[in-house]
């Protein structure tokens, strides 16, 4: 990570105007550590690339970063808990290695290893733990309402070699003004032709004591990749950064952008499953970050 701009002495809660930094994101296949990942092989097996949970000396789980095919039939502690993860292999994340040609599927419904306590789109699917589907390969993902003739574009089997060649930069700052925070991406080797989405994890969102809802990176949160897997994505974000000391303060910590497998987005939703049910993380920030960075409250008019 990189930072320009002028320090801003005094008190904690004053803005940091003008100040930017630039960040690379990681290659990752998972949202939370539960379910383990938002990918599955044909088997039904978890592709990890991410926080994997290994045997702690004396019991317990430390997640450390890695690359696993990981059980369905892993042990699934309560959320905000840590239990190791039943590792079948470890994956090798080269894009031409010996895993290159595994074929990526979805989630089936109800997600299996989840304990994440939370509708996604309460307005759009309050029941979304109540449907039931099969896992699909990404390219056979059944679209509503797709016909044959209206031209899908995903077409062809998409691979781990090819999910791992994905890079992207991310350009984040705060306006002028100190009251909003900017979000610059650039984006290669994505899936081509497809659909993605950009959303925010705010510093609660995975508080075991009440979770927040994640949400998009603004709305909305779309863009789609070109022939070549290439593309943008621009947000200005009201206040985005509060002082974390702040009551109610809920702050941006890190960003994922996500493959949409359904090739449609969701309003003010991130997905109307989540975690590898409809959203698969394909890029994000491996830990919190944007500590440096301040917003306050715009004046109301």
């Amino acid at each position: 990570m990189s930072e320009t701009g002028t320090a801003v002495t005094g008190p904690a809660w004053l803005a940091t105007p003008n100040r930017k930094e630039t960040h690379e994101l990681s290659l990752t296949t998972q949202g939370p550590l539960y379910p383990p990942s938002e990918v599955m092989d044909g088997d039904g097996n978890f592709l990890v690339v991410g926080m994997i949970n290994r045997p702690a000396g004396g019991g317990g789980a430390v997640p450390e970063w890695g690359a696993a095919v990981v059980s369905p039939g892993s042990p699934v502690p309560g959320f905000g808990r840590l239990a190791p993860y039943t590792v079948l292999r470890e994956l090798d994340t080269d894009p031409t290695g010996v895993d290159r040609d595994v074929v990526l599927y979805t989630l089936p419904l109800p997600l299996p290893c989840n304990n994440y306590p939370m509708v996604f789109a309460p307005e759009q699917l309050p029941d979304a733990d109540q449907v039931k589907r099969e896992s699909h390969a990404f390219h056979e993902v059944p679209i509503p309402d797709l016909r044959p003739e209206d031209g899908p574009k995903v077409v062809e089997p998409v691979t781990f070699g090819e999910w791992m060649r994905a890079s992207g930069t991310l350009d984040v700052g705060v306006t002028p003004d100190g009251h909003s925070g900017t979000f610059d991406f650039g984006f290669s080797h994505l899936v081509p032709n497809s659909v993605y989405t950009v959303m925010s994890l705010r510093a609660h969102d995975l508080d075991p004591a009440g979770p927040t809802r994640p949400g998009p990176l603004g709305v909305p949160n779309v863009f789609v990749t070109d022939a070549d897997g290439a593309g943008r994505y621009h947000a200005t974000m009201p206040n985005p950064f509060p002082d974390p000391e702040l009551p109610g303060a809920n702050r941006i910590i890190s960003v994922v952008v996500l493959w949409m497998s359904y090739q449609r987005s969701y309003g003010g939703a991130i997905g109307e499953f989540g975690l590898g049910g409809d959203i698969h993380a394909h890029l994000k920030l491996r830990g919190a970050s944007f500590q440096n960075l301040r917003t306050t409250q715009a004046p109301r008019s």
